[in-house]
């Protein structure tokens, strides 16, 4: 009972080529836009460019490589807004920690400065 057989086989998602070239060369051209974007200063804007672009990567990998573009739309849905909203959670920190970074006295932390 625990040992049922069927005559089918179980065969994934099978990708041809030519997506996974695609995917590849947009993750490749991806990350050379996030290398070519630290030569810019855009001031506090530049955190929300490298998460945007590492949110979009992401997306990728899980919609190809983890095959989510060929399962239900509603599972793709959930696992792109969780991202998104983990980036948006992070810029929140980032942008919340800047406001009050010009009030921390500077070299004051007891226990960690060698004297």
């Amino acid at each position: 009972m625990a040992h049922e057989s069927t005559p089918h086989e179980q065969v994934g998602h099978v990708m041809s080529f030519r997506v996974l070239l695609a995917v590849w060369i947009a993750l490749m051209f991806l990350t050379y836009v996030t290398v070519a974007a630290t030569t810019f200063n855009l001031g506090e804007f530049n955190l929300m460019l490298a998460m945007g672009i590492a949110t979009l990567k992401a997306s990728l990998v899980l919609l190809f490589f983890m095959h989510l573009v060929y399962d239900r739309p509603f599972n793709a849905v959930i696992f792109i807004c969780s991202l998104c909203f983990v980036m948006l959670f992070v810029i929140l920190a980032m942008v919340d920690t800047a406001h009050y970074q010009n009030t921390l006295i500077p070299g004051y932390a007891p226990g960690m400065a060698p004297e």
